[in-house]
């Protein structure tokens, strides 16, 4: 299956679509697909900054699990980044993966500190789109558990992770 092109769709919780992008499928291994890219051109993220075009993204996405997880490399090869979202577990099928985006983001540095984005963002959407209860709780959950990982090294952040 290498070599197919994926179209990602991060949608808010109505189901529109938040952001849209491509990228090449690379594996699968029980519930973890495993995708990567390539920025065609340069973008300037309100969180992670001027993104150039050429940085590399290795996407893992769990289809059981509230979270997926970006690794960003210039593009030269030199470790950028880690760029976490509080999710639905995605679906999958006929080339798109789809996942709703419940707001909460984590920004991974080398060193291993990190950033909760975005908590602003989940209180007001969680009004908005009437988030329930048990999904509010699970994002919380989730966030709490992806932390965890962060801070012992688990993959996909254990150092192994930074050699593309």
């Amino acid at each position: 299956m290498g070599n197919l092109e994926i179209t990602v769709n991060s949608r808010k919780y109505d189901g529109s679509i938040r952001r849209s992008w491509h990228c090449e499928y690379v594996s699968r291994e029980g519930p973890l697909l495993t995708f990567s890219g390539v920025f065609d051109q340069d973008v300037e993220h309100s969180d992670l900054g001027f993104i150039k075009k050429g940085t590399i993204s290795h996407e893992y996405y769990w289809l059981d699990r509230w979270y997926n997880v970006f690794r960003f490399y210039e593009s030269d090869g030199t470790f950028r980044n880690y760029y976490c979202n509080i999710n639905m577990p995605p679906t999958f099928g006929d080339g798109v993966l789809d996942y709703v985006d419940l707001d909460l983001d984590v920004i991974v540095d080398k060193d291993y500190c990190y950033q909760i984005l975005d908590r602003e963002d989940f209180a007001k959407n969680t009004v908005i789109f009437s988030y329930p209860e048990d999904i509010t709780a699970k994002a919380e959950q989730t966030l709490d558990e992806l932390i965890k990982l962060i801070e012992t090294r688990h993959f996909p952040f254990d150092e192994n992770s930074f050699d593309l």
